[in-house]
């Protein structure tokens, strides 16, 4: 049967618009750089304008590991406002009326965040003190004087909403949940809680709770399953803002009157609404639209909904939008394959964008990094993927390379037109990536997000597979040498694909993958309890649906893998656990498989600390070429 869906893929497979093998640059015009170099950028992330304008608060990696930075609007001077060297720093936002700020961290990777206050004498103070419990910040009271945060102190499967006050940090309880609903936001005339009840991922509904009335209601039609996504409320509290697919392949932005019901289209195009930021006094209405892999903004003037022209942002692949009080700043990341997104700021009034951080190291020239070029190809049952494909400057049809077939997390992530520093790295080692957006991805419609329900690992495998013809067809891709990477979901798929589809690649590499789903889904951290039905509705039921999940489990069919593979592994990681990784990597051993196994004891489901990364990349890098380099092309 798979020999037969494999001839039938070789056969029917149509490719289009990918790039062909050229003459490679001169050699003196190519230049390889070292692990060390890449680690020498600098990764910037989250922005907050401090009171008067004049600062935005960052986390940055300059040190090792995010920690919170202010950066000067009109002189770009960076000022370190923490030194942690264990956990990472995620910046929320300055207080209203002070430069005190908020910020996130967990313990070694664990993802049990705690919100912290830090004082303007540098002393901080952790508002939800204690252990074995997350928190979620939900947004500040519009008069200043107090924020709302919710946490599962009480039950790890539930969230308590709390008021704080800003003057002493002192609390009130004034929501419990019992439902198990998405927490997302209060409003800021602190009137309205936003929920979302996750039933499957094409199937969530929002809702509000009227805080006056002690009542719930339905924001969204009940008629039909649709994905409806919250956004924001407006300024003055009378809307709620929200994405919607209903009776639509693509989400568009809806905007309801909190009072009365009355509900507008505020934005529709062939792509999805992805995100819309109101502005602090309600002038503006900034909307990010996820066009083929790149975001595109818009910026509408509220009263009107009419485009407010920005010359310079035209074009750009841009997120992580905010604004000064006055509204007269906007500040946002600009993204670019071939460097770390960089913070700007720009002027409503001059019409002036600033650029101010350098992320990538000078030692490095963009112009020796790869632009990620948009790739689409048919799969066997004509369903249309698409990806993006870095081809290594020096690849030819006479000087073929290996390649490495990139799969995002997820299910339902998207592989971005943004920089990575290990797909960069390797391939500006000689190994051309390509990131691929299966079916099931998102971005790409209602329908092809559905694709792979119920079908993980076999129908969104079978388009990674079928991704190697598209590279061979290049030219300048050799066919013997195609590995898959995967992180997350994507590790699982690079499972998979050795564990059921055992010749089809070189090798695999598993960074942080799940092994068993049915360890998976019963071991799954309490606080997922709003989206754990959504998830067995799309994968399977632990119990109820265990042969099927076993028979897509790569743990048990570990006996098939015939080639090497290697294994990363966070010790603190709450998704995919130690010990399944651990038996994933004895049942490839016991059959003498060639296996490498890296476990991280100070990180959880990511690679926090740049020494973390430095070890990896470096060692995948020296895994590929030991495995993949030998071979010759004749």
């Amino acid at each position: 049967m798979l020999l037969a869906l494999w001839l039938l893929l070789l056969a029917g497979c149509q490719n289009s618009n990918f790039p062909t093998a050229t003459s490679a640059p001169s050699p003196e015009l190519l230049r390889q750089y070292s692990i060390q170099q890449f680690l020498e950028n600098t990764s910037f992330s989250e922005n907050s304008f401090s009171p008067d304008g004049s600062k935005i608060l960052v986390s940055s990696d300059q040190n090792g590991i995010d920690n919170a930075v202010a950066i000067d609007r009109e002189t770009g001077n960076h000022i370190a406002l923490t030194s942690s060297s264990d956990n990472s720093i995620k910046v929320v936002s300055y207080f209203p009326a002070d430069e005190r700020f908020l910020f996130l961290a967990d313990q070694g990777g664990n993802e049990l965040d705690h919100l912290y206050v830090q004082e303007l004498d540098g002393t901080q103070v952790d508002l939800t003190p204690g252990k074995g419990h997350q928190v979620r910040f939900l947004g500040w009271a519009a008069d200043g004087s107090s924020l709302f945060m919710a946490t599962n102190e009480r039950d790890p499967r539930h969230y308590d909403i709390f008021e704080v006050l800003l003057e002493d940090y002192s609390r009130r309880l004034i929501y419990s949940d019992t439902e198990s609903l998405e927490l997302l936001q209060i409003s800021p005339d602190k009137r309205y809680i936003a929920f979302a009840r996750i039933r499957a991922r094409h199937d969530i509904e929002l809702l509000v709770y009227d805080l006056n009335l002690s009542q719930m209601r339905s924001v969204t039609a009940a008629s039909a399953a649709s994905e409806n996504h919250f956004q924001a409320f407006s300024h003055d509290g009378a809307h709620i803002y929200y994405t919607t697919n209903r009776d639509s392949e693509f989400s568009y932005l809806v905007r309801k009157r909190l009072a009365g019901d009355r509900e507008e289209v505020i934005y529709r195009t062939n792509w999805d609404v992805t995100f819309t930021r109101p502005s602090p006094r309600g002038s503006y209405l900034v909307i990010g639209v996820n066009r083929d892999a790149h975001t595109r903004v818009e910026v509408l003037r509220a009263e009107n909904l009419h485009p407010v022209s920005i010359a310079p942002l035209s074009g750009l692949n841009l997120d992580s939008v905010s604004f000064s009080a006055d509204e007269r700043y906007m500040a946002f990341y600009r993204h670019s394959s071939r460097s770390p997104q960089n913070l700007y700021s720009f002027d409503f009034v001059s019409g002036d964008l600033t650029q101010l951080t350098q992320s990538l190291n000078p030692a490095i020239d963009e112009n020796q990094l790869v632009e990620a070029e948009l790739v689409r190809f048919r799969a066997p049952d004509g369903l249309e993927i698409p990806g993006l494909l870095y081809k290594p400057r020096w690849a030819t049809a006479s000087n073929k390379v290996p390649a490495m077939v990139w799969v995002h997390g997820g299910p339902g992530g998207q592989s971005r037109a943004i920089y990575h520093p290990l797909i960069q790295y390797l391939v500006n080692h000689g190994y051309a990536v390509y990131a691929i957006n299966n079916r099931g991805s998102s971005g790409y419609g209602r329908q092809f997000f559905m694709a792979d329900d119920r079908g993980h690992g076999r129908a969104d495998l079978d388009d990674c597979v079928a991704s190697k013809s598209m590279l061979v067809d290049t030219g300048y891709i050799d066919p013997r040498r195609i590995g898959i990477i995967g992180t997350s979901y994507g590790g699982y798929l690079a499972m998979a694909a050795l564990s059921f589809r055992p010749e089809e690649f070189s090798l695999g590499v598993n960074i942080f993958g799940f092994s068993n789903w049915i360890q998976t889904l019963q071991s799954m951290p309490p606080w997922w309890q709003p989206i754990r039905e959504a998830l067995y509705a799309e994968i399977g039921h632990p119990e109820r649906d265990s042969a099927y999940l076993r028979s897509i489990s790569p743990l048990f069919y570990a006996d098939q893998i015939v080639k090497p593979v290697m294994l990363l592994q966070g010790t603190n990681d709450p998704r995919v656990l130690r010990s399944e990784t651990s038996a994933m990597v004895a049942a490839i051993r016991n059959q003498g498989t060639p296996v490498e196994y890296l476990e991280f004891e100070d990180e959880g489901h990511s690679l926090r600390h740049k020494e973390s990364q430095r070890v990896a990349y470096a060692a995948i890098l020296n895994y590929l070429d030991r495995y993949l380099q030998p071979q010759v092309t004749e």
